[in-house]
């Protein structure tokens, strides 16, 4: 049996929206995830992130997350063999820097006064 893989779906940066960025944001895990990958040097892969707030996750719910987050446009994964490497979309910046800056600095303050 051959096993066909998926490329995954990206938004081209037009068709990206306040709603979907917000509504990715909307679980504390992608905010972690995202955020995480936005200060990163490079690159991850989705088991990277299998412990977050300290509370390991099942790989189908990572998967899940990742794909929220590549639909909304925030993040782009490129197939490497069997696993998604994933980084965020640099192209952004211009269009919602500010937002998505705003939101991270905020969930990040909150979880402080936690």
């Amino acid at each position: 049996m051959i096993l066909i893989m998926r490329t995954p779906y990206h938004p081209n940066i037009e068709e990206i929206t306040v709603e979907g960025i917000l509504h990715a944001f909307s679980d504390p895990v992608r905010i972690e995830i995202y955020a995480d990958l936005a200060t990163a040097e490079c690159a991850k892969n989705c088991s990277t992130f299998l412990t977050i707030q300290k509370r390991v996750l099942p790989k189908s719910t990572l998967s899940q997350h990742f794909r929220i987050l590549r639909e909304a446009g925030l993040i782009r994964s490129e197939r490497k063999g069997v696993e998604l490497i994933n980084s965020t979309r640099c192209e952004l910046k211009e269009r919602f820097g500010p937002m998505i800056l705003a939101i991270i600095e905020a969930y990040a303050k909150q979880q402080k006064d936690v």
